[in-house]
């Protein structure tokens, strides 16, 4: 998955803003990281505000989620 195609998946489960949507960007974010690591999960957890949104700090290791 590109970024871009995730930064844009992580738009729409932002506008749905429930527990459900938190796992999903959970999912994706550990996605990206795998692809292309940390620094470009932490790149999208700042750029979209996830951390006030669902509570996802940069730094963190989404890599193990659903694996």
């Amino acid at each position: 998955m590109t970024i871009d195609k995730a930064r844009e998946i992580i738009k729409q489960q932002i506008s749905f803003g429930s527990g459900y949507n938190r796992n999903a960007v959970r999912l994706l974010l550990g996605e990206i990281q795998r692809e292309y690591g940390l620094q470009a999960g932490d790149q999208l957890i700042e750029e979209l505000n996830l951390e006030q949104v669902f509570g996802l700090h940069p730094g963190t290791d989404f890599t193990h989620v659903a694996h």
